[in-house]
């Protein structure tokens, strides 16, 4: 990188720790409180909270594990971003207004009002676990791994700076403004983000054959490689076992992206922080649009890289490409694809925009998981078990504490992701053991009245066993029928432990609703109707 690169970066590193601390600062005369910390004082407009979950969603997973599973894949792996568009309009309209009627800070705590504080220090722990050990230690590792290959030699030399400057740098304002930080520097984040992902986008596009010309060569990738543009896998695609065909859009994808998208705190906790539930309704909306084009900035750049690796005829040279993806023992190193294109292809100033916006983009996930594992731990295990009468500034200090420990075990275990080809589906995969279970808990706890608390913890314990009994090789069962199947049997157990525990006609912890409760506003039905049709169309036109 050059003097001006690294200018860019950082003055975005300055920027946004200035911003972050300036909008959580603590007002004339007001303390912060756990509301505050926690919950941005529950002030967030729809804007806000749209342009916050994307920031959250979209990090080193995504930008740099996406474009991995593009080149290995190809626009299959859109069926996450296109699919979740689809999901977060259900989150919207029969999800959210519960949640916000209920008055929730975390998810757990729904658990307790439905079933018992046992079920929900279960899952709490659960959570902490999955975010610490996968989801904050892969994040930070994909970014790392990606700064040393655009920074440095990419021979992993960068690979510890990278990793605790990025903790420091979310560090810096998370741990200190809460979620009120988070949320606002996110939509700058966001910003970058979608700018700097379409700067690399057309650049490759434009560098793709030696005429050169974006149009030319997006027309020259479709040509050459147009079975990557394939959304539904047949049963010979090598990576049919990562994305199973048509059971994509009929089986475990709907598990994963219910789950992400409506029971995961550091995605949902945006929209128990909005000022009213049509101010989160909208910000979803919103959301599922800029969904929509995610693919175009992390999903095609991967099938560029396909292209210039294999070189088929017309394509531009590039020198050292090959060496670059192919490991010693002849495998390809996927994600090493987005790094690669941001080295070769930018100039500079523009490189260290983009460079910003990857680290915006890993810097703002960070944030996010570590404000949800303190909002959990928090109120979850510290208040109910430590300190039940703490004060404001004791569970704000709590949650700091519980934040920069996470962070801390995080950077310590990332290295140890080196050898994982890719880390996307690595994140899906493990996150699959305790999602569909967690998924079976809260969709049978809020939309069938019989369901027991005994049910509830049969099911959510025997899910485990089950996803890792049909893990079992000799099945052969791709990942996302695991996560099905495995849904559909702890319903099951859920259901007919319920059955057999409970002789009243409802559960005493029942959740009551009304028709009146899912009433939505035009502006969001408006906005459902038109995603709805979107992805109905690149579907067909992809298929």
């Amino acid at each position: 990188m050059t003097g001006i690169d690294i200018a860019v970066f950082v003055g975005y590193c300055l920027l946004i720790i200035g911003i972050g601390l300036w909008v959580s600062r603590d007002k004339e005369g007001h303390q912060k409180n756990a509301e505050d910390y926690f919950l941005a004082g529950k002030s967030l407009p729809w804007w806000a909270i749209g342009a916050s979950l994307i920031a959250a969603n979209i990090s080193a997973e995504q930008i740099i594990g996406m474009s991995g599973s593009g080149f290995a894949v190809g626009l299959a792996i859109a069926s996450y971003e296109w699919m979740a568009a689809v999901t977060l309009i259900i989150v919207g309209k029969y999800l959210l207004p519960i949640f916000i009627e209920k008055k929730l800070y975390t998810i757990p705590e729904f658990i307790e009002h439905r079933f018992n504080t046992t079920l929900k220090t279960i899952l709490a722990v659960f959570w902490i676990a999955l975010f610490v050990f996968v989801n904050l230690t892969t994040v930070i590792f994909l970014g790392a791994k990606a700064l040393d290959t655009i920074m440095g030699t990419g021979d992993g030399s960068l690979l510890i700076y990278a990793l605790i400057g990025l903790a420091l740098i979310a560090a810096a304002y998370s741990l200190y403004g809460g979620l009120s930080a988070v949320a606002w520097t996110d939509v700058l984040q966001v910003g970058l983000l979608i700018l700097g992902g379409f700067v690399t986008t057309f650049v490759a596009l434009n560098n793709i054959t030696p005429e050169g010309g974006v149009l030319n060569g997006f027309a020259h990738l479709y040509d050459v490689a147009g079975d990557k543009f394939n959304m539904i896998l047949d049963r010979d695609n090598p990576e049919f076992k990562n994305l199973p065909g048509i059971a994509v859009l009929i089986g475990g994808l709907w598990v994963a992206n219910l789950y992400y998208w409506g029971f995961n705190q550091y995605i949902i906790q945006r929209t128990l922080a909005a000022k009213s539930l049509k101010e989160a309704q909208k910000g979803i909306i919103f959301a599922a649009f800029l969904k929509l084009i995610i693919p175009l900035i992390v999903v095609i750049p991967g099938i560029i890289v396909y292209v210039l690796y294999f070189q088929p005829e017309g394509t531009a040279h590039i020198p050292g490409v090959f060496d670059v993806f192919t490991n010693p023992d002849g495998s390809i190193e996927y994600d090493n694809a987005y790094p690669w294109l941001i080295s070769v292809f930018l100039s500079p100033g523009f490189k260290g925009l983009v460079v910003a916006a990857l680290a915006a983009a890993i810097v703002s996930s960070l944030a996010s998981m570590l404000n949800s594992v303190a909002t959990i731990f928090t109120m979850d295990i510290y208040r109910p078990y430590f300190n039940q009468n703490a004060t404001d500034k004791q569970t704000v200090n709590t949650g700091r504490i519980t934040a920069a420990v996470a962070l801390i075990i995080s950077v310590l275990l990332a290295p140890q992701l080196e050898n994982v080809p890719q880390v996307f589906q690595y994140i899906q995969e493990y996150t699959g053991l305790v999602s569909p279970g967690i998924l079976a808990v809260f969709m049978m706890g809020l939309f069938w009245k019989k369901t027991t608390t005994k049910g509830a913890i049969y099911g959510v314990l025997s899910s485990i066993v089950i996803a890792l009994l049909l893990k079992v090789p000799a099945l052969g069962l791709p990942f996302l029928d695991q996560m099905y199947y495995t849904l559909i049997l702890t319903i099951v157990i859920i259901a007919g432990v319920s059955l057999t525990t409970n002789p009243q006609d409802e559960d005493p912890k029942a959740i009551h609703t009304t028709a009146e409760m899912f009433k939505t506003g035009s502006a969001f039905n408006i906005g459902a109707y038109v995603i709805l049709v979107l992805v109905a169309v690149l579907y067909a036109v992809f298929w």
